[in-house]
C-alpha cells in the first residue's frame, strides 16, 4: 500500500473512532470522564488472546490468536470494569522493524478500542515481547532502540485518543538487563513526548517485573534503583508491576502462599513509591480457585487501596481461548468463576448503574462502522 493510500486509510479508521466517541458522549448522563486520564481507579482485567502461538509469526488471526469479541466485553463491563489490558504481539502489529503498521491488526486494534470506548473503558495496550522482537534483544544491533521508538511512535500517531487507549510499553522485559531496560524505557517516554503523544503510559519494572523482588540486586541494580527516577513531562507514566501468589510467584502452580506473606512485599513497594513520587499498576496478577488462593487474591486487592499510589490493577486473565486454565477469571456455562466472585466486589464503585456513578457512557444506537 502506498503512502497516501494508508494515510487515506488511517483518517477512516480515525474517522470512524472519533464519531464513535461523539456519539457515545452525546447518548451519555451527563458527561462522561476520560477513562484512561481520569483520576479515579483503574480495575479490570487482562483479555488474553492476540498474543498466543506466538511462535508463529505472524500466524492467522482467528486461527491462531484472537481479539476480544463484544459479548466478552459486555461481561466483564456489567461487573464494572473500567480497565483492559489487550496483550498484543510486536511482530504481528509491525510485520518489519521500521515497516508501515500492520492494516489487519491495527484494525482489530481499532475495533477492540471503540468497544472498550462504548462502554467507558480504558484500553490498555500492552507489547507482549519480553523485551524481544523476533528472538532479539532490544538494543541489540538487529533491533535498535529507536526502532522500538518507532514502533510506539506510530501506534500513538495512529490510533491516538488518549481519553480511552493507554500504552503498555513491554511486558516483562525478562530478556534485558534492569539497568538496560530503564534506559530504554525513559527514552521511549522522552520520544513520545517530543512527538506531542498525551497517552498513559505503563512502564514494566525489568525482568518479571515482581513486586516481591522489587528491591533485590541483579547484574548491580534493583528495580528501585533503575526507575526511582522515571519521569515524564506530563506525569502520565506509571511503573507497572506483577505479582502472583504461588511458590516461586510465576503463575504456574497450583499451590499459593498465604494472605500473610503478600503484606510486606506491599507495604515496601507502596511505600518506595511514596518516597520516589512514583504510581504503580498491578498488571498481572492470578490465582487458582483454591480456598488459600482465593483470600490470597483477596488480600493482594485490599493491599492496593491508596489510591494515592496504586493507579490500578488488571487481573490475569479472561479471553475466550482459555478453555479449563487454572488462572482464568472467565465464566463458564454462564457461571462466574471463583476468582470474579473474590474480584466483584472490589468493582462495584466502577459499576453502571448499580455503583451509584451518573457519568457511565452508554453505547451508540444502530450505529455500523466499516471496520476494513
Amino acid at each position: 500500500m502506498d503512502g497516501q493510500a494508508r494515510k487515506t486509510q488511517t483518517n477512516r479508521r480515525r474517522g470512524a473512532l472519533a464519531l464513535l466517541a461523539g456519539l457515545t458522549l452525546l447518548a451519555s448522563v451527563g458527561q462522561a470522564a476520560a477513562a484512561c486520564l481520569d483520576a479515579g481507579n483503574l480495575r479490570g482485567v487482562n483479555l488474553a488472546g492476540a498474543e498466543f502461538n506466538s511462535k508463529k509469526r505472524p500466524g492467522v488471526m482467528y486461527q491462531d490468536y484472537t481479539y476480544p469479541s463484544a459479548s466478552e466485553i459486555d461481561y466483564y463491563a456489567k461487573k464494572g470494569v473500567n480497565a483492559i489490558r489487550l496483550p498484543v504481539r510486536w511482530e504481528r502489529v509491525q510485520r518489519e522493524l521500521y515497516a508501515e503498521l500492520n492494516d489487519q491488526e491495527m484494525n482489530a486494534i481499532s475495533k477492540t478500542l471503540g468497544l472498550a470506548r462504548d462502554r467507558g473503558i480504558c484500553l490498555i495496550l500492552d507489547i507482549h515481547n519480553y523485551g524481544l522482537y523476533n528472538g532479539n534483544p532490544i538494543g541489540s544491533s538487529d533491533v535498535p532502540v529507536d526502532a522500538f521508538h518507532d514502533l510506539w511512535l506510530k501506534i500513538a500517531d495512529e490510533l491516538g485518543d488518549p481519553e480511552y487507549l493507554a500504552l503498555d510499553l513491554m511486558n516483562e522485559p525478562f530478556k534485558l538487563e534492569i539497568a538496560t531496560w530503564s534506559d530504554i524505557a525513559q527514552s521511549t517516554v522522552t520520544a513520545l513526548r517530543d512527538a506531542q503523544a498525551k497517552q498513559l503510559i505503563f512502564v514494566a519494572g525489568g525482568r518479571w517485573s515482581g513486586v516481591h523482588e522489587w528491591n533485590k540486586t541483579f547484574s548491580g541494580t534493583s528495580n528501585a534503583q533503575a526507575f526511582a527516577d522515571l519521569r515524564d513531562p506530563l506525569d502520565r507514566t506509571v511503573l507497572e508491576v506483577h505479582q502472583y501468589a504461588d511458590e516461586y510467584y510465576s503463575g504456574t502452580k497450583e499451590v499459593c502462599h498465604p494472605p500473610d506473606h503478600f503484606n510486606p512485599m506491599f507495604e515496601s513497594i507502596e511505600q518506595w513509591a511514596q518516597t520516589n513520587g512514583q504510581q504503580l499498576f498491578l498488571g498481572e496478577f492470578g490465582v487458582p480457585a483454591s480456598e488459600q488462593c482465593l483470600a490470597s487474591l483477596e488480600r493482594m486487592l485490599s493491599l492496593m487501596g491508596n489510591t494515592n499510589v496504586w493507579r490500578g490493577w488488571t487481573y490475569w486473565a479472561g479471553g475466550a481461548w482459555w478453555g479449563d486454565y487454572f488462572l482464568s477469571i472467565a465464566p463458564q456455562d454462564g457461571q462466574d468463576s471463583a476468582q470474579m466472585d473474590v474480584v466483584e466486589p472490589f468493582l462495584e464503585a466502577n459499576r453502571c448503574p448499580e455503583g451509584g456513578r451518573t457519568d457511565c457512557p452508554m453505547p451508540p444506537q444502530d450505529l455500523e462502522v466499516d471496520g476494513n
